[in-house]
Parts: structure tokens; C-alpha cells; sequence
């Protein structure tokens, strides 16, 4: 004796929904999940490129450019990070390529570099001495 008259919902039907709605969830958790890495993965290119950017800048402000390669951790505020600058002349007398590298420093992955060129103007004493001599020679400006 069915009741074929009865409305409600069938054990397939309701199975069926939710099986999609579990793919659905399960779906979106993947989607939040990956949203999260990537914006963690962001926050570190971030972070990575702005100290990489303070240590060129730190080194335009200083002055007195040496080629060499140094390297260092950066500080108790960034314990994730370490760093590595290597300056190399670039041809040019003065001219040095600057390269900064952020890496982690749990697994040494590189996670940032950063190149440029800074220019230093080289030493020349004899430049210097007869650069003044010519402007001694004048007198307001004027010329002779």
C-alpha cells in the first residue's frame, strides 16, 4: 500500500543535495584556503621588497661604496628574513651594480631581489685643485 498521493521528498533526492552541497563546501573551503596562502605569499614580497629597498637606500645614505658581498639577518622584528647585498663595479669608474637579496631564514629561499646601479663620484684631487683656481680668477662673476 504506497500512498501515491503523499508530497515530501524521496531518500535518493535528499542524498542527492546533500552530496552537492558537500562539494559545494568543499569547494569553497579550498577557495578560502588558497585566498589565505596567497595573501600570506604577498605579505612576504611585501615585507621582502621594502627591506630590500631600505638597505639600497642605506647604502646611497652612507656612501663610501666598496665592492664586496655582506649579509645579515633582519633584526629581531623580522626574524623570518636574512639578507645578502653584493655591490660590483659596473664598467664605469664611480658606477657600482647593487644586489639585494631577501631570503628566508628557515629554508634559505630566495624570496626577493632587487638590482640597481648607484653612483659614487670617484676621488680625483687634481680636479678638485684646478677647479679652484679658475674660479679665483674671477671677481663677481664677471667675465674677463
Amino acid at each position: 500500500m504506497t500512498n501515491r498521493g503523499a508530497s515530501g521528498f524521496s531518500m535518493v533526492e535528499v542524498v542527492v543535495a546533500i552530496a552537492i552541497l558537500g562539494v559545494a563546501l568543499f569547494g569553497l573551503t579550498q577557495g578560502l584556503a588558497t585566498a589565505l596562502g596567497s595573501s600570506k605569499e604577498s605579505e612576504l614580497q611585501t615585507t621582502a621588497a621594502l627591506f630590500a629597498a631600505g638597505q639600497i637606500e642605506g647604502i646611497r645614505a652612507t656612501g663610501g661604496l666598496v665592492d664586496g658581498e655582506t649579509e645579515g639577518d633582519c633584526g629581531g622584528n623580522l626574524p623570518l628574513y636574512r639578507w645578502r647585498q653584493t655591490l660590483a663595479g659596473a664598467g664605469i669608474d664611480g658606477l657600482h651594480e647593487v644586489t639585494v637579496v631577501v631570503e628566508n631564514a628557515q629554508n634559505g629561499q630566495e624570496i626577493y631581489e632587487l638590482k640597481t646601479l648607484l653612483f659614487e663620484r670617484p676621488e680625483d684631487s687634481t680636479a678638485t685643485a684646478t677647479g679652484n683656481q679658475q674660479n679665483t680668477g674671477r671677481k663677481g662673476g664677471a667675465r674677463q
